[in-house]
């Protein structure tokens, strides 16, 4: 409603405040009088003119805000099963010792914004009608978001679909928390449970180890899936929450400002235009940029010098 706010001048506002609270006065010109709404003009010209300020107001109101779609997902994949003449240590074991490829066992999401986390699952070592359904969801994200997804989860995914012959986007805007960890902090561990519980967000439920992928994989026991779920989805949770801690101190990979037509200096998690400067930054070779933070959401942003004398001075 802000947005919207900014296109009108304050005696407008006030004009279609008193219309939401205290219903619509059709007698225009009185309205026009009240809020002082074209005072050179004529009686029609008044009343017209209060008119039109709803019917904008109306418009603006159909126009959604487009806020990305963030997906957070985490996957739990199978063993490869294999046939081995020992057992130890650097073994050597070749592809044509593969007897069954490893696949996706189930994966868990949410859309940000939304408290339902949803899981799809294979069906008895089947994992292709999970990788079409989550081909599709992956689709609708403008921005894929986990823990160590760049490097496993995503690449294993396009591996399945590869393999299922299910065709997928060439390419996926993401933010791995991994990466933000080893970026812009030194943790004693960058595993998901240790950050989780050092920012105070409680850890991953604990499981039976290897005992449930044995019940899965090879006696497709339903209670071990249930608790494989259960895992999954409490990962995809914990990996939300730490997103939103670590992401105020790196950079958004969606720009939320232009995502809805604003200019380029509005705040890229929640569009606002008024900003804080916070540090001007100033390059080898004379060139600046200013770190500025965001009034409403607090969030913290680089504008190019000239993007900010543009905006600001």
């Amino acid at each position: 409603m802000n947005y919207i706010k900014e296109s009108f001048e304050d005696n407008e506002w006030k004009l279609i405040v008193d219309i939401l609270e205290n219903g619509k006065n059709t007698n225009w010109f009185q309205m026009a009088k009240k809020f002082n709404i074209k005072p050179e003009g004529n009686k029609d010209q008044r009343r017209k003119a209060a008119n039109d300020i709803w019917r904008k107001f109306k418009n603006k109101k159909q126009i959604t805000t487009v806020t990305p779609k963030r997906l957070f997902y985490d996957i739990e994949t199978s063993y490869n099963i294999v046939k081995s003449w020992r057992v130890g240590y650097n073994l050597n074991i070749n592809p044509d010792d593969i007897i069954h490829e490893r696949a996706i066992i189930c994966v868990s999401y949410k859309w940000e914004g939304e408290d339902t986390v949803y899981t799809l699952k294979w069906k008895k070592g089947d994992d292709s009608e999970l990788v079409r359904k989550f081909i599709k969801v992956m689709a609708e994200a403008d921005e894929l978001i986990g823990h160590n997804i760049d490097r496993y989860d995503t690449k294993f995914l396009m591996t399945r679909a590869i393999k299922n012959n299910i065709l997928a986007l060439p390419k996926y805007t993401s933010t791995d928390t991994l990466k933000l960890a080893r970026k812009h902090f030194s943790f004693n561990s960058n595993k998901l449970d240790y950050i989780a519980e050092f920012l105070g967000f409680g850890n991953k439920l604990k499981h039976r180890g290897m005992p449930m992928w044995d019940d899965i994989i090879l006696r497709n026991c339903s209670d071990s899936m249930n608790e494989m779920i259960d895992y999954c989805e409490k990962d995809v949770l914990l990996t939300e929450q730490v997103y939103n801690k670590l992401i105020s101190y790196g950079e958004q990979k969606t720009h939320h400002g232009v995502l809805n037509g604003k200019e380029k200096c509005s705040c890229p998690n929640c569009g606002d235009k008024n900003f804080t400067l916070v540090k001007t930054y100033v390059s080898k070779v004379g060139t600046s940029k200013k770190l500025v933070k965001c009034d409403s959401c607090k969030n913290q942003y680089f504008l190019s010098n000239t993007e900010y004398l543009r905006n600001h001075e």
